[in-house]
This record gives structure tokens, sequence and C-alpha cells, in this order.
């Protein structure tokens, strides 16, 4: 079955007149009347009478008229649909980031892409790391910003590191803990935890403090939103270990973590090997020159070190394992 002979059935069925029905299609009668017995042995029946008042569908053709309408509408709307796709040319990518990233972070990157490539659609999603990672490997998402340290890095996955900051201890202005220039595990013995569900070091921290002398903290509050667990600590509740950028309470204070000190890495993370539309090619080159807290991309000055300089917005990017970090002092990085 073919679009134009629907086409002519459709005319037929509106003109009741075979000259007539030519004649909107823009066609000679002979073309048309192949087409419909064409249709017709296809179908395996007459699809009109002729009689003297004018061509009527007969009891097939009022059969199959719905349907075919249907279709023939459907086309229509699918070729409508192209034509606008080609003419706005423009692309959609959803980016994945993981849910203790702030905005503002982000700020840099959208910019660019918006200077540079005004054609593409933005979408963000934000959601755990686990659960990004997860959406990733199972092709739900093309890339994604987050970090898991404390672990290796899966090997099927491609990580572009973007930024490093330390992780603190957040209280209110008038908590006993805001009166130290940096705090040592031991220093949370007696305290109460306000504890972030989503926190990147989830599972790695107690097990350390553990080993440092923090033996007595008690964990009175836990969600899942950063904005709730920093109105909890403003409140005097209790303190809260979350990444310095987090930090945003007017009526919260960040005190440094020593001994150790813990600090997380952010990738621009991708699948190994897997084909990838040219907007995410255009994300890693603005990932690439943008600032991070302002600072270059950690992958940008890594390549510098190590095989000199990096023109800005090149393609070329780093097919080295970029390790995620854990536990150690940003100056002893490679």
């Amino acid at each position: 079955m073919e679009m134009h002979q629907i086409r002519y059935f459709l005319a037929l069925c509106e003109e009741h007149n075979f000259t007539r029905a030519a004649q909107a299609c823009h066609v000679t009668q002979p073309s048309l009347t192949r087409a419909i017995h064409f249709l017709e042995q296809e179908l395996g029946g007459a699809l009109f009478h002729r009689e003297r008042t004018g061509t009527q569908l007969s009891e097939l053709g009022r059969t199959v008229r719905p349907y075919l309408e249907d279709v023939y509408a459907k086309a229509q709307a699918a070729q409508a649909e192209a034509r606008a796709f080609g003419r706005q040319r423009r692309t959609r990518l959803t980016l994945g980031v993981m849910c203790t990233i702030q905005p503002d972070a982000l700020i840099g990157l959208i910019g660019g892409l918006r200077a540079r490539h005004p054609d593409l659609e933005l979408d963000i999603v934000d959601a755990s790391a686990s659960a990004l990672e997860e959406r990733l490997l199972a092709g739900g998402l093309e890339v994604a910003l987050y970090c898991l340290p404390g672990r290796e890095p899966d090997a099927r996955l491609h990580h572009l590191a973007l930024f490093r900051e330390p992780m603190v201890i957040a209280v209110a202005p008038a908590h006993p803990l805001a009166a130290l220039d940096a705090i040592r595990p031991r220093d949370l013995n007696g305290q109460h935890y306000v504890h972030r569900l989503n926190c990147e070091f989830r599972g790695t921290v107690g097990p350390v403090w553990e080993a440092q002398g923090c033996t007595d903290c008690e964990t009175i509050y836990r969600s899942e939103r950063d904005d709730w667990i920093l109105a909890m600590i403003a409140s005097g509740l209790g303190f809260g270990f979350m990444p310095r950028s987090c930090v945003t309470h007017p009526g919260v204070v960040a005190r440094p973590l020593v001994e150790p000190d813990f600090w997380r890495e952010v990738s621009l993370v991708t699948v190994r090997g897997r084909p990838h539309a040219p907007a995410v090619g255009a994300l890693l080159r603005e990932a690439m020159r943008a600032e991070w807290f302002g600072a270059p991309a950690l992958a940008t000055e890594r390549e510098r070190a190590r095989d000199g300089e990096v023109e800005a917005g090149s393609t070329k990017f780093p097919t080295r394992d970029l390790r995620q970090s854990g536990l150690s002092d940003p100056r002893t990085s490679s």
C-alpha cells in the first residue's frame, strides 16, 4: 500500500467522481483509476460502486476509510514535524547532576554552552551519585556530573575531572565547635550529628572517624535535602558534614576538618566506547573551558602538566583514568 494510493482513495471519497478526484490530486484520471484498482486488489475487494448519482463507497470502502484517514493524517503530521525540526535544527541534551552540587557551580558551564551553542537545549536532572551512575550504565543518560569517593572508579566509565573541594564541618555560629579553627574527629564526641543521606562519603566516614577517636556521636536528624540539613544546623540542632560550597545558609559557618581531611573530586562522566551525540562533545569542550570555583578544570591542568599546554576548546580530551579522590591533600594529587 502506497501513500499516494491512500491520498487518491480519500480524494475520491470526497469528490464521488473519478475526474474531479484526479483533478484535486493533480494527476490524470487513468493514473488515479489504476492506483485505486491496485489498492482494491491489495485489500481484497471493490472499494467503490459507480452509480448514476456518482461514485459511492462500497461496504469494504466504508470499513477501511477511517483507518486510511488515520494513516494519512499521521503521515502528514510526521512530515510537518520533520519540516519543523529541520527549520529549528535544535538539539536537546540531558545532563545528570549530583544533587549535592550547588547550582552556582554550573553557571560557567551553562553560560558557555549558551554563548557558543545557542541551538543546544540543556535539560538538567538531579539525583544521587549512585543513581546517576546506574542510569549512565543502563543507557538512560549519556553524561553525568558526580563523584563517588572512597572507591575505585568503574572501568566502564570515563571520568573527566572538573574540580576538587574540601569537606567541612558545618555548625551554627553559637555552636561550641564554631570556636575551633580546625576540627578533628575526636572533637565530635558528645555532639549531635545532622546526617545528609546523599552524602558523598556515606559509609566511608564513620569507620575513619571511629579510628581517630570519634566514638560518641549521636545522629538526631536525617534528610536527603541539603537545604533542610542546613536549616536544622542553623537552628542549633547539631553539626553537619558537607562540601564547603554547600554551606550557603547565612546562619551556618564552616570549619575545616583535619586529621584526616576529606576531599571530593567531581567529574563529568561518560560510558567508554559508547557512541555519543555531537552535543556531548560540545558539553565536554565547554566543561574543559569553564572555570570551576575560580579555577580551570582539573583535567585541563593535569593535561598541561603531563603533555604540555592544551589549546582551549580543542577536541583533545584525557584518555587516562582520572582517579576519584577520597582522603588526600590536593597539593599532593597528580
